[in-house]
């Protein structure tokens, strides 16, 4: 049996009952204020469009097969079959309306930081540090890109899962005996936070820290024996979080052209952890994409940043036993953003300020006890503590609140990025598709060249040049853009679907078919690509093929009225003429003013003899 404290850790004053529900109802109104304009903003073209708003699975609402698909899909590289779930539900209640959409992000988000105070009071027995680390978290300007951005639901619902699995596990710590049904909740809500995002990986670390302090379990006449205990206690987690590793690298598919050699990674680490440092204590010039542009580090920078976390690691240390939450902290921040600074490749950018959501509720907890506890003695600390922090938050509520202004549309968005950033070609590739949404195309499409001016080889913003270039009816400019986006990135599976509809457009039927495959392979849920090999198969007299795959597509979006329509077609091939009525009849409920569809009908039913 593990060591257990003899009593409740309620040093000082864990608070009254309403002196708590007080501090509840002011986290909700802060989140409220901060976060309220977000109901009325925009769909963002930063993975909103083809995560939510256009992604067919999402809007065909809670279904067998959508929810399998969300267990099966590595859609955008990412496998968090939770996080689409509550796509479709949402999709369901809210439809096209993205201010449902932010409101559930939002109310996510304040339940996160109610449940992060009780869990610290819990912990802790100490009602107005918990309610500051907790109000820190819930209001910092870093915590916007979580919120305002849809797409990130991943970050506020596994948020909201990881202090589920707090409160479970301090339950289960301080019961006497041992509860089997208390660490199944912590298993169940861990792998629940897990498929709402991998970043739930150090969890299990996350917890043995806390066997430190505050719920000190490891206070034994064997420290070295409880720790092993403590240790193998957690095996389970430890092995949730191993499967969860290996089902992420599946779903990324990290192109070699993100890697970047070991040393760069190494030193963008130790660059990335001071970076977020820094930001937490001055939250300026935040922007949603910082990508990096080139593998080369200033060393000064490198070995900097390395003295610095070697000097803050040993202070910790040094006052780990009088303060023992200034390592507890310390090592919640460095270890959370661990699987984030870079060291394993995942993406282009060099940081992100979502990445900070979990991890540095560490720095809050280091930082509030360690300011509250020298307080103790000051004759007039309840007016000095309660007015510094008072002015604290209001300044962080400003700039958050400013912050989340700048999410209210895509151009303002991208435009603010550009503006606060150097050499970013994300930005100008998003704000171009931003132009081109609005029909401004000769923007669009200088925003997209000013892209490659700075990375010549960034494969969306040849992707969308191709696309730009196709508009205009320019197919082989097109298809020389597909082809620089695919080389540059194979697994791009639009790329390689466009580059197929582009190629069938000049007769290239053979190699548009491997191209079309080569998307479904990538994807293969996609009804749009299995409408383009459909195409292909049709275009080459293959009709049974044909009719194989846009039956497929037809599953995912059945009223796509094209797909009925060159359905019939292929159905004509091989004879199936009742079949082909239908589909023709179908393709004209859906869209009655395509004419051709009207004229095919009739020619088939009067052959009929209808």
């Amino acid at each position: 049996m593990l060591d257990r404290p003899d009593k409740p850790l309620n040093e000082n004053n864990p608070g009254s009952p309403r002196q708590v529900l007080a501090v509840c109802v002011l986290l909700l109104l802060a989140v409220g204020l901060v976060f309220g304009r977000t109901v009325n903003h925009e769909f963002i073209n930063l993975d909103d469009d083809v995560c939510v708003s256009e992604n067919p699975w999402v809007s065909e609402g809670l279904t067998a097969q959508s929810i399998g698909w969300a267990f099966t899909s590595r859609h955008v590289g990412n496998w968090d079959p939770l996080t689409w779930i509550s796509h479709i539900v949402d999709w369901r209640i809210y439809g096209e309306n993205a201010g449902g959409h932010h409101l559930t992000n939002l109310l996510l988000h304040a339940a996160t930081a109610i449940l992060l105070f009780l869990v610290l009071r819990q912990m802790t027995g100490r009602l107005w540090p918990s309610a500051l680390a907790a109000a820190l978290f819930a209001v910092h300007p870093l915590r916007v890109e979580s919120v305002a951005w849809v797409t990130e639901r991943k970050d506020v619902l596994s948020g909201l899962f990881f202090m589920l699995t707090l409160a479970a596990y301090v339950g289960y710590a301080r019961h006497r005996r041992f509860s089997l049904v208390r660490y199944l909740a912590v298993i169940v809500l861990f792998a629940l936070g897990l498929m709402s995002k991998p970043m739930l990986v150090t969890l299990p670390c996350v917890l043995l820290l806390l066997d430190y302090w505050p719920l000190r379990r490891t206070s034994s006449q064997r420290p070295a024996a409880v720790a092993a205990r403590l240790a193998a206690e957690k095996i389970p987690l430890f092995a949730l979080a191993a499967a969860c590793c290996a089902v992420t690298v599946w779903a990324q598919q990290v192109p070699e052209y993100q890697y970047g050699p070991l040393w760069w990674r190494i030193g963008n680490a130790a660059i990335s952890y001071v970076n977020y440092l820094g930001s937490f204590f001055y939250p300026a010039g935040l922007a949603p994409l910082c990508p990096r542009t080139q593998f080369d580090l200033p060393l000064w920078q490198v070995i900097g940043s390395l003295l610095i976390l070697l000097g803050v690691t040993a202070a910790v240390f040094a006052w780990a036993r009088k303060r023992p939450y200034l390592p507890v902290g310390w090592l919640w921040y460095l270890g959370m953003m661990f699987p984030v600074v870079g060291l394993v490749p995942f993406g282009t950018q060099a940081m992100a300020d979502r990445f900070t959501y979990l991890p540095q509720i560490g720095l809050c907890i280091a930082l509030v006890w360690g300011a509250a506890d020298p307080c103790r003695s000051w004759p007039h600390r309840r007016w000095v503590c309660g007015v510094g922090s008072a002015v604290v938050l209001a300044a962080l509520m400003a700039c958050a609140w400013r912050q989340t202004s700048y999410w209210r549309d895509s151009e303002t968005l991208w435009n603010r990025t550009i503006a606060c950033t150097s050499r970013n070609y994300t930005a100008h590739n998003a704000l171009g598709n931003a132009l081109a949404d609005q029909g401004r195309l000769d923007e669009a499409t200088s925003q997209y060249r000013k892209a490659l001016e700075i990375w010549p080889d960034y494969p969306s913003a040849h992707f969308n040049l191709g696309v730009a270039a196709g508009s205009r009816g320019r197919r082989n400019e097109a298809i020389a853009h597909y082809r620089r986006a695919i080389k540059a990135n194979p697994y791009y599976a639009a790329a390689h679907n466009n580059l197929a509809d582009a190629l069938l457009a000049v007769g290239s039927l053979d190699e548009a078919i491997g191209h079309s495959r080569a998307a479904i392979t990538i994807a293969p849920t996609f009804p749009e690509y299995h409408y383009t090999l459909g195409n292909a198969w049709l275009l080459s007299g293959k009709f049974n093929g044909a009719v194989e795959e846009y039956l497929k597509a037809l599953d995912v979006r059945p009223d796509n009225a094209e797909t009925h329509y060159y359905l019939a077609i292929a159905l004509i091939g091989l004879g199936r003429r009742e079949e082909a009525a239908e589909h023709y009849r179908r393709a004209l409920e859906i869209n009655p003013d395509v004419l051709n569809n009207r004229i095919d009908l009739d020619e088939l039913l009067s052959d009929q003899g209808e």
